[in-house]
């Protein structure tokens, strides 16, 4: 091979080699979080999520991140409850069927913003930073089935339904359970 060819081949894997770092700064670097493996994802049978909080006090940073995680729960929680209300309604038709979902939506919203029994944290994950600030994560989780049975007795005690709704709403969530229970 003669030096020219040399300089040539080279040149081309200099060339390579730069062309493969810029597009590396481009992207970006990949950063691994902690519980962000699929065992800490959503499933079939459980809502899970992850939240994080920084602060230089330990205490405030694990609750901006139990807050993020119940947050982030909460939006899933309203998201599936939506989409089971949405199906229901084409079942529905008249006043009460309306009158049922706004409350089923309504009721929603104010179980996930209220405490519920079976949340469980799964995991957390406590940094001290070169700043003596702290970082955590929290992994939390709640079973499906259980929201659904948590729903179901707040619906049921619910004074402001009429029984007919009250009733829609019961047959809703009990589909919903039965519907878990079979992908069981």
């Amino acid at each position: 091979m003669t030096m020219q060819a040399h300089a040539s081949l080279r040149l081309t894997w200099l060339f390579a080699a730069i062309l493969a770092i810029g597009c590396t700064n481009v992207a970006g670097t990949k950063v691994k979080t902690p519980f962000s493996s699929k065992k800490h994802q959503s499933d079939a049978r459980h809502f899970r999520a992850v939240g994080m909080g920084q602060s230089a006090n330990l205490n405030i940073a694990k609750s901006k991140s139990e807050l993020e995680a119940k947050k982030s729960l909460a939006q899933q929680v309203q998201t599936n409850l939506k989409v089971v209300s949405d199906a229901y309604a084409q079942e529905l038709t008249g006043h009460q069927a309306v009158e049922a979902i706004e409350r089923f939506e309504s009721l929603a919203r104010e179980v996930t913003n209220t405490t519920i029994g079976d949340l469980r944290v799964t995991g957390q994950d406590i940094r001290q930073l070169d700043d003596q600030s702290y970082r955590v994560h929290t992994a939390i989780e709640i079973k499906k089935n259980a929201m659904f049975r948590f729903l179901k007795k707040k619906a049921k005690s619910d004074t402001q339904l009429s029984e007919l709704v009250r009733a829609q709403m019961v047959t809703l969530i009990d589909k919903e359970l039965e519907r878990l229970e079979s992908e069981e």
